[in-house]
């Protein structure tokens, strides 16, 4: 049987580089191993080429882990630890100090104060996700490693899981799209499936096509409940019950829960129709 060729979303390699783990799998001109990094801003950009005006391809979130292959003209070669997913991303946003998180932002987005004082302003807004090392808690506020200050409200200790993945995307309601992104500034279909499953201690890859493959089990379209996800080529959304489907779409240009019918109708008058439906 033929071997499937890699994806390179999800493998780090080029006809000149690549992950030592992929010896043997792909052809390069050096092989190197991979150093830990970390995300050191709020949220991080990653590109498919080394060029900030081409397509955003995702965001890294504050304390996210990274592997690094390379550092070159000030961008970083990197894979996300938790999804996978390689791509180009500012070298001065990954720090090579590791912090062990802690806790996790569960709310929307927290802002991280210079005092611990609710008057003090903030010094970042950190999104839904990012990971944080916290040291201790002083006046209601979780001391970071970091040296600034969140609402102890905001977080949630690292294996924490929320209950309802659904009830967590639907916080996002209003929210814009985002080609790529991932946080309440602005995210696509999939990375709110992808931010709402990991609030919920759900692993989910970071592409539409990767979720319709590797999320749940196949079920008919005439059974859906909520928390089913509806995938249409390159879309989907979740089902908030038996008649009503929150996503993240350009046609809408926000987040926004609507009759499934409604969008059956629109996207099929494009020429697309549902092509499966997923029960996590």
């Amino acid at each position: 049987m033929d071997r499937q060729p890699l994806d390179p979303r999800r493998h780090a390699f080029r006809e000149d580089l690549a992950d030592a783990r992929l010896q043997g799998q792909v052809t390069a001109e050096r092989f190197v191993e991979g150093q830990p990094g970390q995300v050191r801003v709020a949220t991080a950009p990653v590109f498919g080429t080394p060029d900030p005006i081409t397509a955003l391809t995702s965001q890294l979130l504050f304390g996210e882990m990274v592997r690094v292959f390379e550092e070159k003209d000030g961008w970083a070669w990197a894979q996300g630890d938790a999804d996978g997913y390689v791509g180009y991303v500012p070298a001065a946003a990954i720090g090579r100090e590791i912090s062990v998180p802690t806790h996790r932002i569960a709310s929307l987005s927290t802002p991280a104060l210079g005092r611990p004082e609710l008057k003090s302003p903030p010094l970042v807004d950190l999104p839904m996700g990012a990971r944080l090392s916290v040291a201790r808690e002083e006046n209601g506020f979780a001391v970071l490693a970091i040296g600034a200050f969140v609402p102890m409200q905001h977080l949630a200790e690292i294996d924490a899981c929320a209950g309802d993945f659904v009830a967590v995307a639907e916080q996002f309601l209003g929210a814009p799209y985002l080609w790529g992104g991932r946080t309440r500034a602005g995210l696509d279909c999939s990375g709110l499936v992808q931010i709402a499953m990991g609030a919920a201690g759900i692993a989910a890859p970071r592409d539409t096509d990767m979720q319709q493959a590797e999320i749940g089990e196949a079920i008919g379209i005439g059974d859906v409940r909520r928390g089913d996800l509806v995938f249409w080529r390159g879309h989907v959304g979740i089902m908030t019950n038996a008649a009503h489907m929150l996503h993240a779409n350009a046609h809408h240009m926000r987040v926004v829960c609507e009759p499934l019918a409604e969008a059956v109708a629109r996207i099929s008058a494009t020429g697309s129709e549902i092509i499966a439906v997923r029960r996590p």
